[in-house]
């Protein structure tokens, strides 16, 4: 088991902005606001599926955002919300604030949904700001930002696919050839003390884990060697590539081979006679190897085990190899190692929180809410400045304003807006 890591960027749509519109009918001389809401901007979100198994293609794009809303339209009518980006992922994911290291949520579960990056809501047209003493409002809402995150999505990797076979068969050598694994790899046996994983793609959405299990000899289901330690990662597979050196050039009888290894495998655990093999004979360009598999066919005609026969150094029928295990691991159940970590809710800063900082005789208004408030006001509509007024009041900035100390006359500062204070 390893662990497979991703750092990526997620952005959600902005909101769309309101739209400042009036109508234009005929028989409707009088007009009036007709200024549509923005679209929301769409949402990042994050969904488990059983067709992803690793996060592989999570290194090749890093960066990913959503879609905008669009703008409020005439008529009152609403902007198109942007869709939103679904982002599969394994089960079994953790996904973690890359700054803080905190635990945001852990995806355990089939198909669950997580919205990691919610989208703007989109402003709201002048339409919406009518009131019996405001009849022509010329100010609209700006849609708001989408939310940004860094993120590092986790995940434990059992292996889907575990490579056996007696020491020096040429598992290592596979391992390398198909996966950016690099595993030490000499003409010795037990070169390999401890599994090598390597993650095999395919294409988008087309990987798994391969996992080059230490060769095992007679006697490992009882302890001989490192049996046991190795016997226990082949437990955790969903099936087998069992590597043969066909060629048979060590003075072993591939068959005999073939036979020793599938009876540790049963006498360690009987379970594991079942489970699903593909045969791999390599070393088909060494003399003899023809007429050994010539016999392992026949050994197996009446089994429903799959046999490919190449060489490894030569890349011989390894692709054919990997799209029949891609195509065989979607029949059986995967199994995944999760977290014990329970969700934890993303630390997000109190937008509504206002600040003042008092520099001399001027004072600096600064919040999220408040510069957002900033950005919709129209300073040259009467309507839209009296709006701003009875704003300021109504979240308290008035009222925080003069518990600072501030005096008539001093001058006020909130983003780009500098006014005089009046009370």
């Amino acid at each position: 088991m390893f662990i497979d890591e991703a750092k990526i960027t997620v952005t959600a749509g902005n909101g769309g902005d309101g739209a400042v519109a009036w109508r234009r009918e005929k028989f409707e001389p009088s007009g009036g606001p007709a200024g549509g809401d923005g679209g929301n901007g769409g949402s990042i979100i994050l969904v488990t599926s059983e067709e992803i198994h690793t996060l592989m293609d999570f290194r090749y794009k890093r960066i990913y955002k959503g879609n905008n809303g669009e703008k409020g339209r005439q008529k009152k009518q609403f902007g198109a919300n942007g869709e939103d980006v679904v982002l599969k992922v394994p089960v079994g994911t953790l996904v973690k604030d890359s700054i803080t290291g905190n635990v945001i949520v852990d995806l355990k579960h089939l198909n669950q949904e997580f919205v990691i990056a919610k989208g703007g809501r989109g402003g709201r047209g002048n339409a919406r700001y009518t009131t019996p003493t405001r009849r022509a409002p010329n100010f609209a809402q700006p849609g708001r930002a989408g939310e940004t995150r860094e993120i590092i999505l986790e995940l434990k990797l059992l292996a889907d696919v575990g490579l056996i076979g007696f020491p020096n068969v040429g598992k290592s050598s596979l391992l390398s050839i198909i996966s950016a694994a690099k595993p030490k790899i000499s003409n010795y046996h037990f070169t390999t003390l401890s599994p090598n994983l390597g993650v095999v793609s395919l294409g988008l959405e087309k990987s798994f884990v391969v996992a080059d299990v230490p060769g095992l000899i007679e006697g490992a289901s009882e302890g001989t060697g490192l049996g046991h330690e190795f016997l226990k990662h082949i437990e955790r597979t969903n099936l087998l590539i069992h590597v043969l050196d066909i060629s048979g050039i060590e003075g072993r009888d591939p068959l005999e081979d073939y036979d020793l290894i599938n009876k540790e495998l049963k006498s360690y655990n009987s379970n594991l006679e079942n489970k699903k093999q593909i045969v791999y004979a390599n070393k088909m360009d060494l003399p003899g190897a023809s007429d050994n598999l010539e016999r392992l066919k026949e050994k197996l005609k009446d089994t429903d085990i799959k046999i490919f026969s190449g060489s490894v150094v030569k890349q011989e029928n390894i692709q054919e190899l990997l799209y029949y295990v891609w195509d065989e691991l979607g029949k059986v159940e995967r199994t995944y190692e999760t977290y014990d970590e329970v969700y934890v809710d993303l630390v997000k800063e109190d937008k509504k929180e206002i600040l003042i900082e008092q520099v001399g005789n001027d004072f600096i208004v600064s919040g999220e809410e408040i510069e957002y408030l900033i950005n919709s006001i129209n300073f040259d509509d009467n309507e839209s400045i009296k709006y701003f007024q009875n704003m300021l009041i109504k979240k308290g900035v008035i009222s925080l304003l003069e518990e600072a100390g501030i005096n008539e006359g001093d001058n006020v500062f909130i983003g780009d807006i500098e006014f005089e204070f009046i009370p």
